[in-house]
């Protein structure tokens, strides 16, 4: 236990200094200091928030299980600093003239200053947080873990209820500290320097807490660079056996969270002392990235030779230097992954706190306060305790999930979750900023419809099925709606979860985002707030105007030392007056003095509620001159291009829809022509070429044997069954594709004609099973059963034929889904390749042409007396091997053809 005690004494070291770093960098902000709290090392030193338990540990084991994907994480937020650099100059500068507190108060002010919109992004930003506080408190847990069992070799594992009482007690010290250094200002804008701090600090322990490790690894275990690089080209890790989909995919969610994350932008734009920081941090964050990804392969494939078999590999980095005995390393190593997760913790408490004190507690407490926001309660000491039950909410909040998933999940794949749910903010926040057109409609649109879609697709289900969503749900879907699976939406079938969930949910947020925005007109405040955003840097300094009103300066003051304090609040009146030539503290309430204090305020509670206390007292906001004449300008330029463009938008979306008509059908009647003289002049020249030289042969040889004679003669017969049947099949699938056909409808039972169509392919034998499941077979059918017993010959004698596996097995497994029975062939072999599974059902297309032959018609024909049975066949990718789906009205619900 000698270890775990000085490990237990250095983490309490380790946050007496955290607490004395902050304590100081408060007070040295407080006595005029700050010149080296506002570097910009400091600042992009910051920005390591990004680096959490999961980039610490989590990348390692990424790497061992999915080999160089774990790049991607590092790859978004470095094409983010360098390739959008003015979008975070933007973002920045929008936050410094609205005085936003959090990315909930910016997209709430853009969109009308609508409380609404906040409250949803603030619950979607908790929710959306939660599983990755849970990953923070599940890493830590887990180095104690490790420490515990190297500690004690042959112990058994630490049992769950000891991980979440660490887990427990580790939430309770993080929001002790966050109380502590993230409450003490009730001003967002009157920066944390003391945890920004101690959070650079922490980036200079984690950084080299992990170069550590990984020269240690290099040098010291795999023996150089150049014995490390043949370990790792040996190792499965080096393939680079990536989907492309999935790495684009990664690529973009890592960069989309870069930008959304609530710690990102409590660091990047609400901490942000001067915009030219940026420039450095456009290259030094980078590099600092490069620097933590720069080991993450070599520990991996250290880990996966040295460690035994089944060992957690987000663990590497740690158990590692266990293993060689090198406690002094695996206690940096500990400290650098505690550092990452206390970090990010404590912004992210800091940011959700007062998104939830700013949009939720101080609308419900002025609701209910009437008219007092000026004559009753202490506002400064609302939003303070509101902040600070808020943090251990969060918190708690991340431990209850932890405890519920069970700390099992693998840290990559938490931190994915997380990713996608603050991915939704995306569309309202770049259409907020570039696009004047947009609409609170359409941001709550949007955020809705993605936020039940991520709810609903990935978030619910990382539970696991016994807790919010059952087996059966998961298998058939909400009332038996296939298409409606969580993991398989509107039939997407075999995706990645994460990429499965992304895509949709998106896809219908910036969907309704667009159609909101465009069947919705702007509000006067949303109209002003746009051209603010939009034209950020033309309008930074004039933000909406007020009217004095029956406003009394007396008033405005109560509320505001409410709000800021006494003498704050004193401060700011006296200098306003001082302006303004008046004597005394009271300035007069003109316009540009109640936007001044609509700005200070809104640092304290949020634009929303600043707009609304301020509106409770003046009675009323005006617009500007300057503002109007903006916005008649913009509507007389947005009438005159419509006129001018409507006419001519209809009259060449016509002509293009007519051309891409006209393009598309001949390019279709070309290559058809083509492929059908080429693919029929194939298999009528092969059993024609053989005929012939056969019967040459009988016809100019007279001494032939009667051996060579009967030979020639059968090969004759042979190949003319074959051209007749490719004649019949093409007789059989003109008729078909003509609609000539008539159904001879009959009743039977599936059972009987599975069995008819077992026997017709050749049986079952010793290199061929069918398994199947009688009882679930004992289903009605009234329909072609001649035309249906033809599809299945074929699917059972395609399997029979193309399954590679020795021995082949195929699986029929009915089921009725609805209204209809579903019938799936699965067989044990290898599948249809990706590129042909698009074209497996056309004229000619032929699969596994090496083991058999044929002329390519049979699932052509199947699908078209599908069709014409009223049902559908299909192919299932994803499956084990090939697998085709038949499905089939059932009796009495028989489409009319």
């Amino acid at each position: 236990m000698t270890v775990l005690n000085i490990l237990v004494l250095v983490c309490l070291l380790y946050v007496v200094l955290l607490f004395g770093v902050a304590f100081g960098a408060d007070r040295a902000a407080r006595q005029g200091r700050v010149r080296w709290l506002r570097s910009p090392v400091v600042y992009t030193l910051s920005l390591s928030i990004y680096c959490t338990a999961w980039t610490f540990y989590g990348a390692v084991g990424f790497a061992a299980r999915s080999g160089l994907e774990f790049v991607t994480i590092y790859l978004g937020p470095t094409l983010v600093m360098i390739g959008w650099w003015w979008t975070l100059r933007r973002l920045v500068r929008v936050g410094r003239s609205q005085r936003i507190t959090s990315i909930a108060d910016l997209i709430s002010s853009r969109y009308g200053k609508s409380n609404l919109l906040a409250v949803l992004v603030t619950v979607l930003a908790v929710i959306g947080t939660t599983p990755y506080i849970a990953l923070q408190l599940q890493s830590v847990t887990l180095s104690f873990s490790a420490f515990a069992a190297f500690a004690e070799p042959g112990a058994p594992a630490a049992p769950l209820a000891d991980m979440q009482s660490t887990a427990l007690w580790v939430a309770a010290g993080l929001a002790v500290f966050t109380i502590l250094f993230g409450t003490r200002n009730l001003d967002a804008n009157e920066r944390h320097h003391g945890v920004v701090m101690a959070i650079a600090m922490e980036a200079v322990v984690k950084l080299c807490a992990l170069l550590a490790v990984g020269v240690f690894v290099v040098w010291g275990l795999a023996g150089g660079v150049g014995a490390m690089l043949d370990r790792i080209e040996a190792s499965e890790i080096s393939r680079f056996d990536v989907s492309a989909g999935r790495w684009v995919g990664l690529t973009m969610l890592s960069a989309m969270a870069f930008l959304c994350l609530p710690r990102m932008f409590q660091v990047m734009v609400v901490e942000n002392e001067d915009e030219d920081h940026l420039r450095t941090a456009a290259w030094a964050f980078p590099g600092y990235l490069m620097l933590m990804s720069l080991f993450v392969v070599p520990i991996a494939v250290i880990g996966l030779d040295v460690m035994p078999a089944g060992t957690n590999p987000d663990l590497f980095v740690l158990t590692v230097p266990l293993m060689e005995g090198r406690d002094g390393l695996a206690i940096l190593s500990f400290l650098g992954g505690f550092s990452s997760a206390t970090s990010m913790v404590i912004v992210a408490a800091i940011a959700l706190s007062t998104m939830v004190s700013n949009h939720v507690v101080m609308p419900i407490w002025l609701h209910y306060s009437g008219g007092a926001a000026m004559v009753s309660g202490d506002v400064r000491n609302v939003a303070l305790t509101a902040r600070r039950i808020s943090i251990i909410g969060v918190l708690f909040l991340g431990y209850i999930y932890f405890r519920i998933s069970g700390g099992g999940t693998a840290l990559a794949a938490m931190g994915l979750i997380a990713f996608v749910g603050v991915a939704q903010f995306l569309p309202a926040l770049m259409g907020g900023l570039f696009w004047r057109g947009a609409t609170r409609t359409g941001a709550l649109a949007g955020l809705c419809a993605g936020a039940a879609v991520w709810l609903y697709c990935l978030f619910l289900p990382s539970f696991g099925p016994a807790v919010f969503m059952s087996e059966a749900l998961h298998a058939a879907g909400p009332w038996g709606i296939g298409w409606l699976r969580p993991y398989a939406l509107f039939g997407a079938e075999g995706m990645d979860p994460v990429l499965h969930a992304l895509m949709w949910s998106l896809l219908l947020n910036s969907g309704a985002f667009l159609l909101g925005s465009l069947l919705s007109f702007p509000q006067p405040l949303e109209r002003l707030q746009g051209a603010q955003f939009v034209n950020v840097f033309d309008h930074s300094g004039t933000p909406g105007g007020w009217s004095g009103g029956m406003a009394q300066s007396e008033d405005l003051l109560i509320m505001a030392q409410r709000i800021m304090g006494a003498r704050e609040a004193q401060a700011l009146f006296s200098a306003a007056a001082g302006r303004q030539g008046v004597a005394g503290y009271l300035p007069e309430p003109s316009p540009d003095f109640l936007q001044e204090l609509e700005r200070v305020l809104a640092g304290s509670v949020g634009a929303a509620t600043a707009h609304a206390m301020i509106a409770q007292i003046v009675g009323g906001a005006a617009v500007s001159v300057r503002d109007l004449m903006a916005v008649a300008d913009e509507t007389a330029q947005i009438m005159e291009y419509s006129s001018q463009l409507e006419a001519k938008s209809q009259e060449l979306a016509r002509t293009a829809r007519q051309l891409r008509q006209a393009n598309e059908k001949l390019t279709q009647i070309s290559v058809q022509k083509d492929g059908f003289l080429s693919q029929i002049s194939h298999e009528l020249r092969t059993p024609m070429t053989s005929i012939r030289a056969f019967s040459e042969i009988l016809r100019d040889t007279d001494d032939l044997s009667a051996g060579d004679k009967h030979k020639y003669a059968a090969i004759i017969h042979d190949e003319t069954v074959r051209l007749t049947r490719l004649l019949d099949d093409l007789l059989d699938l003109s008729v078909l594709e003509n609609g000539q056909v008539d159904l001879n409808v009959q009743s039977g039972t599936l059972e009987a004609l599975i069995d008819r169509a077992v026997r017709a392919a050749g049986g079952e034998s010793e290199h061929f099973t069918v398994r199947r499941d009688r009882e679930a077979e004992q289903v009605g059918l009234s329909t072609d059963l001649d035309r249906l017993a033809q599809v299945f010959i074929n699917l059972v004698s395609n399997a029979r034929k193309y399954c590679d596996a020795d021995p082949a097995v195929l699986s029929i497994r009915p089921a009725v889904s609805g209204d209809h029975l579903v019938v799936d062939f699965t067989d044990n072999g290898g599948g249809i390749p990706t590129e042909m599974q698009a074209v497996i059902f056309e004229k000619f297309s032929r699969i596994g042409e090496t083991k058999a032959g044929g002329a390519g018609l049979g699932l052509a024909i199947c699908r078209e007396i599908m069709a014409r049975l009223g049902g559908s066949v299909s192919y299932l990718p994803g499956q084990t091997g090939a697998a085709f789906r038949v499905s089939l009205p059932l009796p009495g619900r028989m489409a009319a053809q």
